[in-house]
């Protein structure tokens, strides 16, 4: 099974290395779904994140895993 990817590339700038964390803005935006929406998969655990002092970062692969979860979710069903 191959994991799901979400293009994160438009969120680096020319030249810039891709992002390793993501803000909760970014990861919604990669995702397709709304802020408020993306704070509730991470309070429940379903999208990883860290929190780097007062601030709430998700890992950059950390949407493409959430897919892959999903999509096997829903083949299994």
């Amino acid at each position: 099974m191959s994991i799901a990817t979400v293009d994160i590339t438009p969120l680096a700038g020319a030249g810039d290395p891709a992002p390793v964390l993501l803000t909760v803005e970014e990861a919604a935006r990669c995702l397709r779904i709304g802020r408020t929406t993306c704070y509730a998969l991470i309070r429940t655990g379903e999208l990883e994140s860290l929190t780097i002092g007062g601030l709430r970062r998700v890992p950059a692969d950390a949407p493409a895993a959430y897919l892959a979860r999903r999509r096997a979710e829903q083949r299994a069903a």
